[in-house]
């Protein structure tokens, strides 16, 4: 027996590890067919005939309603909705479960293996997609598509790109003043976020992130909710410093988003050329034209209580309460200009959280139909993620069922149409998970 002191006794024991945190190892077969299943495909708010989706080498390759002749694994739905995995435009993978200070001064080796049980977990709800806007995923990413761990796939954008002060500058008071050139602090050496004071420093801090294989690039272009240091009001990066990111994501072919609550924060960032604005709670109704003339992306949560900051401090606390209250105006403006509106969570710090993420998706309710709602959490996300360009890590269709798109799937017991509350137990009622062709999970006689 190989010693767990020898390399190869230690990698023995790191595949032991990893396999007993996974699910069965998912099933891969020349094809798999979806026999009597109604579609919702995404877009529209009907769902189809009784079909028959036959899915080979990762994708949608026929939909018929017409008997379909194919060797290997059939489902069969007896009527049930097939549609596509859900998206969660706003999430941060490496940040789910652990405390803020775990985050940043616990083991690097534990965090990474706690965010893989949590990508798993994050795929049994049914995401089959997540945009990470922050934190040192790349390993994870790596890790899920080697198969290694069962997790949805992961638009990374590495480190969040901040000022001294700004929301993201998780240092203590302690470690002023900063020394410019000098050591890295705890979160830049993890890679959690980075500090850039100047236009050339951002540049050099979103080019590392495109390097490490960042398919979008994170700015905080205002205050924020969990940063001890960092007022919600505060402006943070000048006109200047975000277009450096902005020209260094455009040479790569991709696009900035900055997290940005307030109306100087938002127009700022428009200014500078930045194409998606996260949040976005306090915007004004100027900045929702302006969004909505330049068509900027608004990637905004549906907060509607304090769930959300309890593992947060007083202070922190009554930013959220702001947060809270601008929730339904956010809404109201995206609705009323008509701006091109992503969905996500954005949760931090709490796996209970993180276990209601699709009763986060089914309040869209309250401003938007279950099939409007739905359509936001799959295409709509899915054009959002086609933003990053030739940076896209998964070339092909995402976020809907139709021939030729990438088979993400879930098979619902039940119609989310007509009752969106589904999606709050996904336990239960998503019976068969799909990401590329695989099956991860099937509750079906088989």
């Amino acid at each position: 027996m190989w010693g767990l002191r020898t390399p190869a006794g230690l990698a023995v024991l790191l595949a032991v590890l990893l396999s007993s945190a996974s699910p069965a190892p998912a099933q891969q077969d020349a094809a798999v067919l979806f026999r009597n299943v109604k579609i919702f495909d995404g877009k529209n708010g009907t769902l189809s005939a009784a079909s028959n989706v036959l899915v080979r080498d990762g994708k949608i390759e026929k939909i018929s309603t017409a008997d379909i002749a194919a060797t290997g694994q059939v489902i069969d739905g007896g009527g049930r909705v097939l549609m596509p995995g859900l998206i969660d435009a706003h999430w941060h993978a490496m940040l789910v479960r652990p405390t803020p200070m775990a985050a940043l001064a616990g083991d690097i080796g534990y965090n990474n293996l706690l965010a893989a049980s949590e990508a798993t977990a994050t795929l049994m709800r049914g995401f089959t997609t997540i945009r990470d806007m922050g934190g040192p995923s790349f390993g994870l990413k790596q890790a899920i598509d080697e198969d290694l761990v069962a997790g949805p796939r992961i638009y990374p954008s590495g480190a969040i790109i901040t000022i001294t002060s700004g929301h993201g500058d998780f240092r203590q008071l302690s470690d002023l003043p900063r020394s410019i050139g000098g050591m890295l602090s705890r979160m830049e050496r993890i890679g959690g976020s980075m500090v850039a004071d100047s236009p050339d420093e951002v540049r050099v801090r979103a080019r590392e992130q495109l390097m490490q294989g960042a398919s979008q690039v994170k700015l905080t272009a205002g205050g924020g909710v969990a940063s001890p240091f960092s007022p919600l009001d505060v402006s943070t990066f000048t006109e200047p410093e975000l277009r450096a990111a902005v020209e260094a994501a455009d040479n790569w072919g991709t696009y900035v988003a900055t997290h940005a609550y307030t109306p100087v924060a938002i127009q700022r960032s428009i200014a500078a050329g930045v194409r998606c604005i996260e949040h976005g709670h306090l915007m004004d109704e100027a900045s929702a034209r302006l969004m909505a003339e330049k068509g900027i992306w608004l990637s905004t949560q549906p907060f509607l209580d304090m769930s959300a900051a309890a593992a947060l401090g007083p202070s922190e606390q009554d930013k959220m309460r702001q947060v809270v209250a601008g929730t339904d105006r956010v809404y109201a403006l995206a609705k009323k200009y008509h701006l091109k509106t992503a969905f996500g969570t954005d949760v931090l710090f709490s796996q209970a959280l993180a276990e209601k993420q699709g009763s986060m998706l089914a309040a869209l309710t309250r401003w938007y139909t279950s099939a409007e709602a739905l359509a936001m959490a799959t295409s709509t996300n899915a054009e959002l993620l086609s933003l990053s360009g030739p940076r896209n890590p998964y070339p092909g269709k995402l976020g809907v069922v139709e021939e030729g798109a990438l088979a993400d799937l879930l098979l619902v017991d039940g119609n989310p149409l007509d009752n969106i509350t589904l999606v709050e137990d996904p336990a239960k009622n998503f019976v068969v998970i799909m990401k590329g062709g695989k099956v991860y999970k099937n509750l079906l006689p088989h």
